[in-house]
């Protein structure tokens, strides 16, 4: 619910402040005196498109905020999926400076305006006569629909169901197209994978090849220096290595019969004599590696290297990739080699795919008839309490061909305002005063299941008055016995239902307006109840009947 609002520098508001309550809050006050103000100002909170003009005369910033508390688990929830943490508490700002711009806050947090559109539609509803023009759009009637049926079982593999068939009908429609273009890619696709299978590439090639041409590069080193280690180490018959420490383990041997320890020299002179010939030999290798012509072994390397970094240009970063690519080209291919075999097979699983739909609609479209029945006679039963007695409203659910992410019914909201007169679409038929009864009774319907804990209700009376608008307030009072309820109201019968009472007023102050907002006490209440129902001056006549009114709205809330 709405637990305080502050608005500053908006219009005729300088600065503003007020606590709410839970039941019927009323607010009322003399014709210009800033009840609009207010409404246009909370309706800026929660994502109303921004006016300059709002602005007060020679401010550079104007400022909305609102706490909000007891959320419902439907707002907690989708504030945890956007990653706010929040309890039971939040603080939603809004600026607009003088130049338009403006900045929205969530507990100090800059949030986007598409944020604040959608959070809004869980803490505030507002009923006012261009609100409730939204009630003609079909697209909000079956919304209001929705929010009464249940359909969470049948929602989920519905959407899925229809994506699956939104894919399918996709491929096929890229499957049927012209043969030319269907030509083309085949040609596109053949030589892409000609070019590659005659490179005949393998994983590992190209690293190969460039470890390859760094030894043909440097060709003469290597077999210069391996020659020379081969030399030293083994292939001298005199003084190799090898044999200079064959020699030397001789001689320890000789000593092992006077010192024991010189067997294990021996021994390790011997290890250390082969492998200097087993150095020798890998350096011999090296050496002839560069055996033949380097110049055209590298010639040869640099050609291979030069065929795999073309296509490494056209179909991928390295030959890992470029035979991926080959792999998928094969697969388009494969399809449109084999187009007959795949548009029957997608023919079917479409079928399939809408034959599953058609019975998922079909449930949906059952339990909306069932809901809009039930809607149907429980609007019809407020209405006639709301003095509309000779109007019938139905709420058509009827089956299309068409299927959209929400089912294949269209919703209308009908009625007939006189009897023999047929149904007819709402937005045909009802005048301002008759659409404010029919929003109030279908809140009256839906107060226990839209979700949202706040309803505002701006000057829901206009062009009612006398019992009528004894019993809207009734029934605003009955809403605000389980929601909040705010009304700007200019009706005495309604105002004197009141759980809380404020009174708006427009005073001078150095050639400036500004507006403030009062609670009422009990004597308050009956001098304001008596003011709207007196003239010039208010009688003591019109005293007694703004107290009786009130005492008599005390048995309603």
């Amino acid at each position: 619910m709405l637990d305080s609002l502050h608005i500053e520098n908006m219009a005729v508001i300088s600065s503003l402040d007020v606590d709410f309550s839970k039941g019927l809050s009323v607010i009322t006050g003399e014709t210009g005196s800033g009840k609009s103000v207010m409404i246009d100002s909370l309706a800026f909170l929660l994502g109303g498109k921004p006016a300059r003009e709002l602005v007060r005369t020679g401010e550079q910033q104007a400022t909305v905020s609102g706490v909000f508390t007891d959320l419902s688990e439907d707002c907690l929830r989708y504030l945890r999926e956007t990653g706010l943490d929040v309890e039971d508490e939040l603080l939603l700002q809004r600026t607009l400076s003088a130049d338009g711009k403006v900045k929205n806050r969530l507990n100090g947090r800059v949030i986007p305006q598409s944020m604040l559109r959608e959070l809004s539609g869980f803490l505030v509803s507002i009923h006012g006569q261009n609100d409730n023009q939204l009630l003609l759009r079909r697209e909000v009637q079956a919304r209001l629909l929705d929010s009464v049926c249940d359909l969470d079982d049948v929602i989920t593999p519905y959407t899925a169901v229809y994506a699956e068939l939104r894919r399918a009908k996709e491929a096929l429609s890229a499957l049927n197209r012209d043969s030319a273009e269907a030509n083309r890619l085949r040609d596109i696709l053949s030589f892409q994978i000609g070019e590659i299978d005659v490179a005949h590439l393998k994983n590992g090639e190209e690293e190969e090849l460039l470890a390859r041409r760094v030894k043909l590069q440097n060709a003469e080193k290597i077999a210069k220096q391996a020659e020379f280690t081969y030399h030293v180490l083994y292939g001298s018959e005199k003084g190799s290595a090898a044999l200079i420490l064959e020699r030397a383990a001789q001689s320890m041997r000789q000593l092992a019969s006077v010192i024991p320890e010189a067997e294990e020299a021996a021994e390790r002179l011997m290890s250390m004599r082969y492998e200097a010939e087993d150095i020798a030999n890998t350096a011999r290798d090296f050496a002839e590696g560069t055996e033949g012509d380097p110049t055209t072994a590298l010639n040869k390397v640099e050609g291979r290297l030069d065929a795999i970094s073309k296509l490494r240009r056209k179909y991928g970063e390295n030959i890992e990739a470029i035979l991926a690519f080959r792999q998928e080209a094969a697969k388009k291919l494969s399809a449109l080699e084999h187009s007959d075999e795949e548009e029957e097979r997608l023919s079917g699983e479409i079928k399939e795919l809408e034959k599953k739909l058609r019975a998922l609609a079909l449930t949906m479209h059952e339990r909306r008839c069932a809901a809009a029945k039930e809607i149907g006679e429980k609007v019809g039963a407020e209405l006639v309490f709301l003095d509309m007695p000779s109007v019938r409203f139905e709420i058509a659910v009827i089956q299309g061909d068409t299927f959209t992410a929400t089912g294949n019914d269209q919703v209308e909201f009908c009625i007939a305002t006189n009897p023999g007169d047929p149904l007819a679409p709402l937005s045909k038929i009802a005048s301002g005063g008759e659409l404010a009864r029919i929003m109030l009774a279908l809140r009256s319907v839906l107060n226990d299941r839209d979700g949202v804990q706040t309803a505002v209700f701006d000057e829901v009376d206009t062009g009612i008055s006398g019992k009528t608008a004894r019993k809207i307030g009734i029934k605003l009072s009955e809403i605000g016995k389980n929601a909040q309820v705010i009304c700007i109201t200019h009706s005495a019968q309604i105002a004197s239902l009141a759980t809380a009472h404020y009174k708006i007023a427009k005073h001078e102050k150095d050639d400036r307006a500004f507006t403030v907002v009062q609670p009422l006490d009990e004597n308050g209440r009956i001098s304001e109840v008596a003011r709207i129902l007196g003239g010039l001056s208010v009688t003591k006549t019109q005293t007694d009947a703004a107290a009786e009114m009130i005492e008599e709205g005390k048995c309603y809330r």
